[in-house]
């Protein structure tokens, strides 16, 4: 399997000629569009739902890992293997929260580059074909490297931003819900947030945050928009309380 993680988006050109260099490339592979909407240019939240979105995906997947708002500049390329899943991508913080919670992991800087590369479609032109690569059975084509040069020193383990909006208003955040306890409290745009387990525990119009199912916090509203609500967007940070 391949999935892609990208900010590409669901229409527009760009995630249907990768997933048609993957198809020629690497034939019979399913290709799966776990998270096509990153939201656009922001690395820092991408790099904070790659794994808690990942961490599903079956050993051996590779991860096509792309929101490169620097294609073109003198960042490397780089691999990952990661708990036995494959990530591949630019050098820009994207992979280092997948680098710093993996158990297991190597990396690899690519050195190889296609005959037509393009200055700012490296998704298609490089990061694809490697996929693919890896997807039928291949070695990465460059050289070893120390996995905590990926690492950005001055992000946190855990982040507590909204760095996802979804189609219900719901706003997810990079901080593991793991590190709260169930008493903790959330205060985000002057409105405290207790914990719910499910929406239908929440009953009433109040906001909550809750564990979602990828295990981050999440701040909602049953059965309307939080963003709407409490006007968030991405970005916006928060403060965790505990009684």
């Amino acid at each position: 399997m391949i999935a892609t993680f990208t900010d590409f988006g669901g229409s527009g050109p760009y995630l249907g000629q990768v997933r048609a260099v993957l198809h020629e490339q690497a034939p019979g592979v399913a290709v799966v569009d776990l998270f096509p909407d990153l939201p656009a240019f922001n690395v820092q939240a991408a790099a904070y739902l790659l794994p808690a979105y990942s961490q599903y995906l079956p050993r051996g997947c590779v991860c096509f890992c792309v929101v490169d708002p620097g294609v073109g500049s003198d960042r490397a390329a780089v691999a990952v293997n990661a708990d036995g899943r494959w990530y591949v991508g630019p050098d820009n913080g994207l992979l280092s929260q997948v680098v710093r919670r993996a158990s297991s992991v190597t990396a690899f800087e690519i050195t190889w580059r296609p005959e037509g590369l393009s200055a700012s479609f490296h998704g298609r032109d490089l990061f694809a074909p490697v996929c693919a690569m890896l997807a039928g059975g291949g070695n990465v084509p460059g050289q070893p490297i120390d996995p905590r040069t990926l690492l950005f020193a001055d992000w946190p383990a855990d982040l507590c931003q909204v760095v996802y909006v979804d189609r219900y208003g719901n706003a997810m955040t990079g901080l593991r819900a793991e590190q709260l306890s169930p008493r903790s409290c959330i205060e985000i745009a002057g409105v405290r947030c207790e914990r719910r387990l499910t929406f239908g525990e929440a009953g009433s119009q109040s906001p909550f945050w809750y564990a979602n199912a990828n295990g981050l916090v999440e701040i909602a509203v049953a059965n309307r928009s939080a963003a709407g609500a409490l006007n968030l967007g991405i970005g916006d940070t928060f403060e965790v309380t505990r009684q």
